[in-house]
């Protein structure tokens, strides 16, 4: 991806990412946009959000989202200018959890593993290579 894309998709992220926290309630305590994928041509905007709650609180923010695409992708044009407003596209991210669920499991294999015990230092005295 060219610097220039990395730069558009930055922008729209956060961009969307202040007009959502501004503008819109959710019933998830916490939605925020976690990242923004901008094909080549700049017509198509997949939007990864990251919302925090219960199963049915994710998809209604994603709902939410779709049922608001044409207002976010208006305020998003009248704050960004480029050729072609992106038409965006919401999808659910669950790389969070899917990072939670990874180290509760690593925990719970610690758990199981016997203590460690304490390494002896082995001193073989004869290392000493200054003679004097």
């Amino acid at each position: 991806m060219s610097l220039r894309m990395l730069r558009v998709c930055e922008l729209l992220k956060r961009e969307l990412g202040t007009i959502i926290g501004r503008e819109m309630k959710f019933e998830a305590p916490l939605v925020s946009v976690r990242a923004v994928d901008v094909t080549p041509d700049l017509k198509q905007a997949h939007v990864a959000i990251s919302a925090i709650g219960t199963k049915w609180q994710k998809e209604q923010a994603i709902l939410k989202l779709t049922e608001k695409r044409q207002h976010l992708q208006h305020e998003l044009s009248r704050r960004v200018i480029l050729k072609y407003t992106p038409h965006l596209h919401f999808d659910l991210d669950e790389s969070i959890e899917r990072g939670t669920r990874v180290l509760s499991l690593l925990e719970e294999i610690e758990a199981t593993l016997p203590p460690d015990e304490p390494t002896e230092e082995i001193d073989s005295g004869g290392s000493d290579n200054s003679k004097g």
